[in-house]
């Protein structure tokens, strides 16, 4: 009798582990498996509760033994039905992988397809996440560029939702500026796992071409294009918007029409969080300021600053801050004053330099706090410049490996004391 009630006792104990084991598989191992991983693990517990049965619990006792092996089952098909449920509120970021292709096609220069109620015509650029399209509203006929983001491509989950909720944030935030420096938003949406923003075409180039060497702008004429620029980022700051992301490939020019305009507000924060979630350095960093690489709070002036690293770039040909090494260049930009400008270019006016090395002052504080009061001085400058004798032609690019001027110095760079009525504190 007491082998019997030994043989019961140790019955009870196996079933029961075997239930525990079965358990804890489908509430704390499946939820954290995909669902190919998930249906494999279940197979081999399975076996091997089935062996363990077999070999230690004796053929009388199998209704016992097969107990955890049908609880493990039946807990694993409930938990593949909650996960099929949960599978449609997901929305886009749920969406299966045999999901059929969008039909935009994302090939350069092909055509075709829809996107929302606007039919493609053809792709007109490319950026990071996505690609520019040149379309038309299908509804009243009007060209418009859409640019698009594959934000299911860069988030996922929770930050897909999250990603979504700012990508519309933004883009109705940048649709509420109007003025006539800053590109038009006209509509916003998703489809085809693409979020879009519809907004107006805008014809000439962005001025990348003329920030090199060799296809420099008069002088006078780049201080207007700047000058416009600053002052539209002065009507964005008053209306709360900071850019984020200033720099030559995001100001488009028509030179002939004279038309200048700002574009990609409110897509650098949403380019910036799927940086952030790779551990990629945020923005451009050769016009980032130096409180936005630190990943301080920015304001209006981090956008001056980085309008000041494009006013020297159009003047010089060469960014004011450069290196091999993204450590180095951090560096240069957080702790080395930029070289004058004169260095680059003897004939420029001390008025200019001086404009220049106020916008690229490290310090927030100090640099212009306002778009208008850097306009207004450049507009000046480019009046004086008009009514004297036409500048110098710049002078050929440095050889490639050639030492870049020295910026660490104090004699190159233009320096206010407080007690300078040019001060800007």
């Amino acid at each position: 009798m007491r082998a019997i009630a030994l043989a019961r006792t140790t019955s009870i104990a196996i079933v029961a582990v075997l239930l525990a084991l079965s358990v804890a598989h489908v509430c704390l191992v499946l939820p954290r498996l995909p669902a190919g991983r998930g249906r494999l693990a279940t197979v081999v517990l399975a076996v091997v509760q089935a062996l363990l049965g077999w070999g230690l619990l004796s053929a009388a006792a199998w209704l016992s033994w097969a107990a955890p092996l049908a609880a493990l089952l039946t807990g694993h098909l409930g938990f593949e039905s909650g996960r099929a449920r949960r599978t449609p509120e997901a929305g886009a970021a749920a969406a299966p992988a045999t999901a059929p292709p969008p039909a935009v096609s994302t090939r350069p220069g092909a055509g075709g397809g829809t996107l929302g109620r606007y039919r493609i015509e053809r792709e007109i650029g490319r950026g990071a996440m996505g690609a520019v399209y040149l379309g038309r509203d299908s509804k009243i006929g009007r060209q418009v560029a859409i640019k698009t983001m594959a934000l299911s491509q860069e988030f996922e989950g929770d930050e897909l939702a999250e990603a979504r909720r700012r990508f519309f944030r933004e883009a109705e935030t940048a649709g509420r500026l109007q003025h006539p420096d800053i590109v038009t938003i006209y509509d916003a949406g998703e489809d085809q796992e693409l979020a879009y923003i519809a907004m107006e075409y805008l014809k000439g180039e962005d001025l990348q071409r003329h920030s090199q060497p060799g296809r420099l702008l008069p002088v006078p004429q780049v201080l207007r294009i700047v000058a416009r620029i600053a002052e539209a980022l002065a009507y964005a700051h008053s209306q709360g918007v900071v850019h984020r992301d200033i720099k030559p490939a995001n100001v488009m020019v028509d030179l002939a029409a004279d038309a200048v305009k700002v574009t990609d507000f409110g897509i650098a924060r949403i380019s910036d969080s799927s940086r952030t979630r790779t551990g990629m350095v945020l923005g451009t960093p050769s016009f980032m300021s130096p409180e936005q690489l630190a990943g301080l709070r920015v304001d209006g002036r981090s956008d001056l600053y980085s309008l000041g690293v494009l006013l020297f770039q159009m003047l010089t040909g060469l960014l004011p801050h450069r290196s091999e090494s993204m450590a180095t260049l951090m560096h240069q930009i957080a702790n080395e004053p930029a070289a004058d400008v004169r260095t680059l270019r003897p004939e420029l006016p001390e008025m200019l330099a001086n404009v220049v090395t106020l916008a690229l002052e490290k310090r927030p504080e100090v640099r212009y706090a306002d778009g208008r009061q850097l306009a207004a001085d450049l507009r000046q400058v480019a009046s004086l410049l008009e009514a004297a004798p036409p500048l110098e032609a710049p002078p050929a690019a440095p050889a490639v490996g050639s030492a870049p001027p020295d910026s660490s110095g104090f004699a190159a760079t233009v320096k206010f004391d407080r007690a300078d009525p040019r001060h800007n504190s």
